[in-house]
């Protein structure tokens, strides 16, 4: 048995002040941040994803080409590639992150399923690689990328846990309808206090950047 943790979108445009911020974003962050630091033997991999959208077009409609985007389908622009929006939030320890994936590259993406890893691969022939059978999910936002990324994990057969207490959303009434759409779905709902490490897990290294392509 082995057990993944995907970061969902914890950048600086979903947080506090950013061009699609939530409200709790930044909290979220340094949630993320403490509960790895506590439990070094909690996950075999951590993966992180980033929404990482093309700078000379509107990203196959995902970005308004008015003033008005409706906020379901069509949105301002965010996340840029190479901006400081698109980075993850100050709060959040990259060095504990063993795999970046970049998602939404030219065309609208919501699931960490739709990224690629710096190494050009998939987040399924990831886990696959690693015999991932299990997966916690943290990060925004609860009602749109969380949503997308958990439903996919449960499709591809994995168990799925979502720290609730590690997750924020753009609206409170679509992201209460989320939970209860995962639950229903077969995810499992818990507060990150619940987290056990597991004992056959790699220690992760939290002083120093093991990754390429980590930012600085």
């Amino acid at each position: 048995m082995r057990k993944a943790l995907f970061i969902i979108d914890v950048q600086n445009d979903f947080t506090e002040g950013g061009a699609l911020g939530v409200e709790g974003g930044a909290a979220v962050a340094a949630g993320i941040s403490r509960l790895l630091a506590e439990h070094p033997h909690g996950y075999d991999l951590v993966i992180a994803s980033r929404d990482w959208h093309d700078p000379d077009n509107d990203n196959g409609g995902h970005f308004a080409t008015t003033d008005a985007p409706d906020f379901v389908t069509t949105w301002p622009e965010h996340c840029v590639a190479g901006t400081p929006g698109a980075e993850y939030h100050d709060d959040l320890t990259a060095a504990a992150i063993d795999f970046h994936v970049q998602k939404g590259q030219g065309q609208p993406a919501y699931s960490i399923y739709e990224g690629t890893t710096d190494e050009g691969g998939t987040v399924h022939q990831l886990l696959d690689e690693h015999a991932v059978t299990e997966i916690d999910i943290v990060g925004l936002a609860t009602d749109y990328c969380v949503r997308a990324s958990a439903l996919d994990a449960i499709e591809h057969g994995r168990r799925v846990r979502i720290l609730t207490d590690l997750v924020a959303g753009v609206d409170e009434a679509s992201s209460a309808a989320a939970l209860a759409e995962l639950a229903h779905a077969g995810a499992e709902l818990i507060a990150s206090g619940d987290v056990e490490d597991d004992p056959a897990a790699g220690e992760h290294d939290y002083h120093e950047d093991r990754t390429e392509g980590a930012p600085e």
